[in-house]
C-alpha cells in the first residue's frame, strides 16, 4: 500500500530523516515512535505532501505522493491544530470536510453520532468557535473529522495528546474497532508506548531520522521499547 525509497530530509544540510526502505501494506495498524526530533512528523508531512523531500519519495497505492495528487480522495489525517478552521464551530467544520468527501449534512450529522461518548456533550451543540475550544476537544474534533468519508489511508500524529485518560481510553477502543477493517491502512505516531502497543499491529522506531528497530507488537513489545528508551 505504501513504500518508501530512498527517502531523505534536509534542513540546511543536515538531515533529519533517512529511511532507506519502508513498506507498510494494507490493512495494517502502523505505529511511529521515537523521541523529540527522531523525525516522526517530518515523515507525516511527507507523506502528506505537506513538505518536499530531499531525496527518494513515497508512493500510497502505487501513486506517488509528491508528484500527483490522486491519492488525496482515499487518504485523511490530523497531525495538529494547524489543520482546523479556528473561525467555524465544530457543526461547521464538519460539514466542511463532508463537503470535500462528498457527504450531505444529514450524512455528517448520523455519521457523529457514534461520536457522542467521545465528544462528551462538550463539542457539539455549544456555538463555539474551534479556536476556543480546549486543546483535548480540538484533537476530539480534528481526529473525527479524520475518518469522515471513510478513507483507506489514516494518518494521525500524536492522537493521545491532551487528551483526558477517559477519552484516551475511548480513543483506544475507537482505533482498534477501526484497525479491525482489513481494508484501512492506519498510521500513529505517540510518545506513549503503551497505547501504541495497544492499537499498533507493528511499531518502528525513529532515531535521528533513521529506522533503529521494527517490531512486529507482541505481549513483550512494550518491555522491549521501555528498555530501547531507558539506555
Amino acid at each position: 500500500m505504501i513504500h518508501v525509497s530512498n527517502l531523505s530530509k534536509q534542513y540546511n544540510k543536515v538531515s533529519v530523516l533517512n529511511i532507506e526502505n519502508l513498506d507498510i501494506p494494507k490493512g495494517q495498524s502502523f505505529g511511529l515512535v521515537g523521541n523529540n526530533g527522531a523525525g516522526k512528523t517530518t515523515f507525516f508531512n511527507l507523506m502528506l505532501d505537506l513538505i518536499s523531500p530531499t531525496t527518494g519519495f513515497i508512493t500510497s497505492n502505487n501513486i506517488q505522493v509528491n508528484t500527483s495528487e490522486d491519492w488525496k480522495p482515499f487518504t485523511s489525517s490530523f497531525i495538529d491544530e494547524s489543520f482546523l478552521i479556528g473561525y467555524l464551530t465544530a457543526e461547521e467544520y464538519f460539514y466542511f470536510i463532508g463537503d470535500l468527501r462528498g457527504r450531505t449534512k444529514a450524512d455528517i450529522d448520523t455519521f457523529l453520532h457514534q461520536f457522542d461518548e467521545v465528544f462528551n456533550d462538550e463539542i457539539l451543540g455549544k456555538r463555539k468557535y474551534l479556536r476556543d475550544l480546549s486543546k483535548g476537544n480540538q484533537k476530539k474534533t480534528g481526529i473525527v473529522a479524520a475518518l469522515i468519508g471513510n478513507p483507506d489511508v489514516i494518518i494521525l500524529d500524536e492522537p493521545f495528546a491532551n487528551l483526558d485518560p477517559t477519552t484516551q481510553i475511548r480513543l483506544k477502543k475507537l482505533l482498534n474497532d477501526l484497525t479491525k477493517d482489513s481494508q484501512k491502512t492506519v498510521l500513529i505516531s505517540s510518545h506513549d508506548l503503551g497505547h501504541v502497543t495497544d492499537v499498533c499491529d507493528r511499531i518502528v522506531v525513529l532515531e535521528k531520522g533513521e529506522v533503529v528497530k521494527d517490531l512486529h507488537t507482541s505481549a513483550e513489545t512494550l518491555k522491549e521499547l521501555e528498555s530501547f528508551f531507558a539506555v
